[in-house]
């Protein structure tokens, strides 16, 4: 083989595309090895990063110490899209608001841990992984999961973070690697200076030397990569879905995902992220933006999947790292809180309210407390959907929340 073509080879975007789980996933997927072992079922992860302020999302507009500690963020009681005589949605919620209506929602209220940390990366940290800082953390609760549930077996990726975030530890573990995908077209080969795919298939296809092991890994990678890049390619391009996705971020990340799902593939995890929580200064209009981006993606989310006879098959949980304060600041802002909603959307959930609405004058430290353990939710996901044995993913045992 020519140095011209080893080097183009070594440089060939196929073989890295899929990232550091590559050789292993990839030489399965040539092989032909594994079988999903599942019964279909996938879920669907959105992070709400940087604290997403439950009290405006879920909002007490008949609680007078609400609109107290608010007075210019309180959301007006006639603008709330009501969920029962006391609660409603954020007017922005519109999407939330008809996944409520049409029996597809549940609010987990007050969800939280003991001894909240009030800093964005520890208090992620412990979501990802159920563990504190003092704690050995070389893997997260996915990861875990997928280990547990044998997710090797299957010619498909067990799980999916897609995004340009760097990838959440929830999703590490020991031996199963997942792959970060910023965009499909990460996963068409991609090649400069007029060279072509038949080049790359001529360079696998060359006869390798024997003597040259490292090569002949890398010429077999390539081939696998080519083949499962298509693959996954050719599955988010070529479903319809059935409804128009909103144009932001998160609508196009979901819209992704419904037609990986659609076109077969056995992923049963998928990974995305919404960044922008972290309201310290003006809001009100940036506060709103975001969960206009939350509630409509996840509903087209629902909706396509519904449509196309796949509903029974997905849930979506939107989580985040807590919640704000009660007070609003001098800023027309709110400051990093503890307790608050969690949302889990699908045909299967036990829709409606789940767990009171949290107490407003019995405060940590101006915060409000949480009365839900979040690792009960992850239980309930784990056992009650993807049918795994929740404690030695989350390291103790934890009665899980009746979302189902």
């Amino acid at each position: 083989m020519s140095t011209t073509r080893r080097e183009f080879l070594r440089r060939s975007p196929a073989l890295f595309a899929l990232g550091s789980f590559a050789p292993q996933f990839l030489l399965r997927a040539a092989a032909g090895e594994g079988a999903a072992d599942n019964d279909g079922r996938v879920l669907v992860v959105v992070q709400l990063s940087g604290g997403n302020d439950g009290l405006n999302s879920v909002v007490p507009f008949r609680n007078e110490v609400y609109r107290q500690n608010r007075p210019t963020l309180a959301v007006p009681a006639a603008d709330v899209l009501k969920i029962d005589s006391e609660l409603g949605f954020h007017p922005s919620l519109r999407g939330f608001a008809d996944l409520l209506e049409a029996g597809r929602l549940a609010i987990v209220q007050g969800v939280g841990y003991d001894n909240p940390n009030r800093s964005h990366f520890e208090s992620m940290d412990i979501w990802h992984t159920c563990r504190r800082k003092e704690e050995p953390r070389p893997d997260g609760w996915l990861g875990r999961f997928l280990e547990q549930s044998n997710g090797h077996a299957t010619n498909d990726v067990p799980a999916m973070h897609l995004g340009g975030e760097k990838q959440p530890i929830a999703l590490a573990s020991h031996s199963i690697r997942v792959p970060t995908i910023r965009s499909v077209e990460q996963f068409q080969l991609q090649t400069s200076g007029g060279e072509t795919r038949e080049m790359v298939s001529e360079l696998t296809a060359a006869d390798r030397d024997s003597g040259d092991e490292l090569l002949g890994f890398v010429q077999s990678s390539t081939t696998s990569a080519l083949s499962v890049a298509e693959r996954f390619a050719r599955s988010a391009a070529s479903a319809t879905p059935t409804r128009e996705y909103p144009a932001t971020d998160l609508g196009q990340k979901l819209s992704t995902i419904a037609r990986l799902i659609a076109n077969g593939l056995s992923t049963r995890i998928y990974y995305v992220e919404l960044d922008g929580f972290d309201t310290h200064a003006q809001q009100g209009a940036a506060h709103a933006g975001l969960l206009r981006q939350v509630g409509d993606a996840i509903n087209t989310f629902i909706t396509d999947m519904v449509s196309q006879g796949l509903g029974d098959r997905v849930l979506v949980t939107a989580f985040s790292e807590f919640g704000r304060r009660l007070a609003e600041n001098a800023s027309e802002g709110t400051d990093h809180g503890a307790g608050a909603p969690l949302f889990v959307a699908g045909t299967k959930v036990r829709t409606g309210l789940i767990g009171p609405h949290p107490s407003l004058t019995d405060l940590d430290q101006g915060d409000v407390k949480h009365h839900t353990d979040f690792r009960r939710v992850y239980a309930a996901v784990i056992e009650g959907w993807l049918g795994g044995e929740s404690s030695p993913v989350l390291g103790g045992s934890f009665a899980p929340v009746e979302l189902f």
